[in-house]
């Protein structure tokens, strides 16, 4: 039985605007508002901390909302407000009001704003859940794109075309991620191994050198497991890739490339399981860049491979 990676949050110091610029990891103050929010939600406290969950918790009203009538509802001050906002990269409130008018209307134009963060009832028409887990999902998309670091993904693609050996680890739910990577860099010619045990994935990670690559993956960044194999392969001088959702995580600190992603969680999907659809497009995105990087390599890798199996393919027509 698989047990998915716990969900927990990712530290618990009090975030300010330095902190941010300093890691900036969570894009650009005008992008992804909502995104910066829930991803730095694990690092706020106090005040601050209920000042973000008022925000995500009601979007739009925030928009609406005064300075003063903002600090009323999450129980804050003004400036408390204010703190916030120089937390999120904002020069002051007015700043952040239309960044979030701004994307909560982008949101709802496209019509998908549907019954995010409403709990799903057992007597709920699969209908509306099917509606409630497309929204749920494309926001977790948009807020992945707002929080992507393209800069870091082409770092990462160079440092893999350019591998001699590639290792992926990851434990429980992240493992499945990481076996889907493998198998696509594997199809294009590089040579990629996903391990989910510690002592096979430490063994291999003892064996890498400068020029190779490896790849930790975990929601919360704070799986002991991955961590403890990620930080081995980077002793050994290989390059370490993370992709994570939280930028201050154990796991992103002792990596050389961060990869975020976001997540929006629903009823029986908590963040750990939600994360799953936009790891997978950034390490898409990621198979994407290696392959344009090694394209005639990959190419005729690609076109061999599936030669091998055309055989096993049943014939058009044979189940008639």
């Amino acid at each position: 039985m698989v047990d998915h990676e716990v969900d927990t949050s990712a530290g618990t110091a009090v975030v300010d605007a330095d902190a941010f610029d300093r890691r900036g990891a969570l894009g650009s103050a005008s992008d992804g508002v909502l995104a910066r929010v829930r991803n730095g939600l694990g690092e706020l406290t106090g005040a601050l901390r209920r000042v973000a969950e008022h925000v995500l918790s009601d979007p739009e009203a925030a928009a609406r909302s005064t300075i003063v009538e903002l600090a009323e509802r999450s129980g804050t001050s003004p400036a408390t407000i204010t703190r916030f906002c120089r937390a999120m990269g904002f020069e002051g409130y007015a700043d952040l009001r239309l960044g979030i008018a701004s994307e909560t209307g982008r949101a709802r134009s496209a019509g998908w704003t549907v019954d995010i963060g409403r709990e799903i009832q057992p007597s709920d028409p699969l209908a509306r859940v099917l509606d409630q887990i497309m929204a749920a999902d494309t926001r977790a998309m948009h807020d992945t794109a707002a929080l992507l670091d393209l800069a870091e993904v082409e770092r990462a693609a160079v440092a893999i075309a350019g591998a001699s050996r590639v290792n992926i680890f990851g434990a429980s739910g992240s493992a499945l991620v990481g076996e889907e990577m493998q198998f696509s860099l594997h199809r294009i010619g590089v040579a990629a191994w996903a391990w989910n045990d510690v002592h096979e994935g430490l063994a291999s990670a003892a064996l890498l050198r400068t020029g190779d690559v490896a790849l930790g993956i975990s929601h919360t960044g704070q799986t002991r497991e991955t961590i403890e194999m990620l930080a081995e392969a980077g002793s050994r001088g290989a390059t370490t890739i993370a992709l994570t959702g939280f930028p201050r995580s154990p796991l992103a600190e002792l990596a050389d490339i961060v990869l975020l992603t976001a997540s929006q969680a629903t009823t029986f999907r908590p963040d750990a399981l939600s994360a799953r659809h936009p790891q997978l497009v950034v390490l898409d995105l990621l198979y994407i860049a290696v392959a344009q990087r090694t394209h005639d390599r990959a190419h005729a890798a690609f076109r061999r491979t599936a030669q091998a199996v055309d055989g096993h393919k049943a014939a058009k027509g044979a189940l008639a």
